[in-house]
Formats: C-alpha cells, structure tokens, sequence
C-alpha cells in the first residue's frame, strides 16, 4: 500500500504550478531542501521521475501529469471536510481562487477586491484572467474554484448561475460616418474600421456574432488590428477613427471628454449575460453564495437594472 503524506500533496502541488523548486518552496513557507527531499522521497515511494529536472523550468513528465492532476483530487477531496464545517458555522475564511475574463475583471475585480476586505478579511483571495476555455479547464484540472464569464456554456459538466447583464455600447471616432447617430445597427459598424479584441475572446466572438461578419469584411474593411485590451482599442479609436464595441459596465466608467462617443445599438437587447461557474462537485456553496450577493452589490445602477433582461445569445 502507498504511503502518501498530504504534505506532499500540497508539495507536488506547488510545484506544479511554480515550477521551480525555490519558488514552489517561498510559496510552501519551507525551505528548498524540505520540499526538495520530500519529492524525491515521494518519487521514491511511486517508483516514478514525476518531474524532468533537466529542463528549466522543470516539467511534470508524461506520468508525472497524471499524478499531479489525480493529486488535486485529492486534494480538493480533502479540503471539503473544512469547507463542510465552515459552512455549518457560517465561517467565511480560507482561500477561493477565481477566473475572470479580462472584459469583466477590469470592472468587477476592484469593487470585488473592495468588498472582500471590508466584509470578508479572512478570505484569501486569487484572481487570475483568463480565456473562457482557459478557465473551464482550470475549473476541470482543480486550479480554481470558479470562474465569472460569459454565459450560457452548454457545458454539462459546469453549473452556471446568471449574475447580471450588460448590453453592449458602441464607442466610435467623431469622424465616424455613423457618429451622427444616437442608435446603431449592426451594419452602422462596417461604414468605416473595426477594431476588436484579438482570436480567442468570447466577446470578440460575440461581436463577429453581432454583426453578423463575414469573411471577406473580416479581411478586409472591418479589420485592421486585434488587441488583447479594450483600453487599447478606445485609444486606437481616438487616434485613427473608427470603432469598437465595448461592454456596458467598462463603457459607463470612461472620463467624461469619452462618454459621448458613446452609441447604443437599436437592438436594446444586444448584449451578455454575466455569471459564475463551477463543478458539480464544488462543495463552496455558502462561499458561492457570499460572492454571487457581494458581485450583485459591486454592481451600477445601470448595469443592476437590466438584470433580469433577455439577451441576444452570441456566445
């Protein structure tokens, strides 16, 4: 029978994800030599190299993977014991780690952070930004906790539960052809550049959706350059004309010299749904309840009043 001491669970763990035994270590509160022997004493007990030690950053071999992946079953396995007592007291403390997409987390994560210390100071908090099948795997593989991302999924591993809405804005250069007009259609957009977030984000998806792009427009007229950021958009914007589409909540926070190249679409339901997700066999339920009410708190007037409203499904 294996002997597996939790301690190296929680090693093997750190090491994974620092991939550097010193880090891993400072991450642990224990010095280098400790995790180090107790690696290899564990990789003695399994008969297995887990890590190949020869490349820099170390990586986890192709057992290795397997092991370190059936670890944070364990792992998560265990810490439900906690969360169950924690639950039963009421007890808001330990650690949650969550994914955020990067169009939500510029909004949310500040007034999230804000409340979280306010009300929860016991709660450590990780917030990592990812794309939406960055998170889901993370959220499949035990890295997080949960994630806040564009819904529905229609993934039946995941349970989703809806936050709020946000409808979408149009911010567009004064020099616009459109600029003129306070509503849009979706083909208001193509009468000069379009700039979106780059491939791979659900909300440049939902824009292609939108507007019902094709191809060629793609290629040619519609778009110029991809970006990460839509900070970096609204600047593109200013500085070479014409427009990029932004969620409500980012859109509402621009400075007031920014705030009237602002456009609505005709669509008044053109927009997304916001929520979070997580495992089936997440046990959290009263930490995912604390967090769902403090979002819902974060939330503006203008965003939390269009809560309840049907979207268009672009995802």
């Amino acid at each position: 029978m294996l002997n597996i001491s939790l301690i190296q669970v929680q090693y093997l763990i750190a090491l994974d994800e620092h991939r550097n035994f010193i880090k891993a270590a400072e991450a642990s509160f224990v010095t280098q030599p400790t995790l180090s022997m107790q690696m290899k004493k564990l990789e003695e007990e399994l008969g297995v190299i887990i890590f190949n030690r020869s490349r820099q950053p170390i990586e986890p071999t192709s057992i290795g993977k397997k092991i370190i992946e059936q670890a944070r079953v364990i792992y998560n396995e265990t810490q439900q014991i906690e969360t169950i007592l924690k639950e039963h007291t009421g007890d808001v403390s330990g650690s949650l780690t969550i994914g955020v997409l990067p169009t939500i987390a510029n909004s949310l994560v500040p007034r999230l952070i804000s409340q979280v210390a306010q009300k929860y100071p016991d709660l450590k908090l990780t917030i990592k930004e990812g794309l939406t099948n960055e998170i889901i795997d993370d959220l499949e593989h035990n890295r997080l906790d949960v994630g806040i991302v564009s819904i529905p999924l229609h993934n039946k591993g995941l349970i989703e539960k809806r936050l709020y809405v946000e409808k979408f804005r149009i911010y567009a250069h004064s020099n616009h052809p459109s600029y003129v007009k306070n509503t849009w259609e979706a083909e208001d957009l193509l009468a000069d550049k379009l700039w979106l977030l780059s491939e791979g984000n659900c909300f440049r998806t939902q824009s292609i959706n939108l507007c019902s792009l094709p191809d060629e427009k793609l290629n040619h007229l519609a778009l110029n350059y991809e970006s990460g950021s839509l900070q970096t958009l609204k600047k593109i914007v200013d500085l070479e004309g014409g427009a990029t589409i932004m969620p409500e909540w980012e859109a509402g926070e621009l400075d007031d010299s920014s705030i009237d190249n602002l456009r609505a679409f005709k669509a008044d339901n053109a927009g997304r749904a916001v929520g979070l997700i997580y495992t089936k066999f997440y046990a959290k339920e009263g930490v995912i309840s604390k967090l769902e009410e403090m979002i819902i708190n974060s939330l503006p007037n203008y965003v939390a009043e269009n809560i309840d409203l049907d979207v268009i499904e672009l995802v």
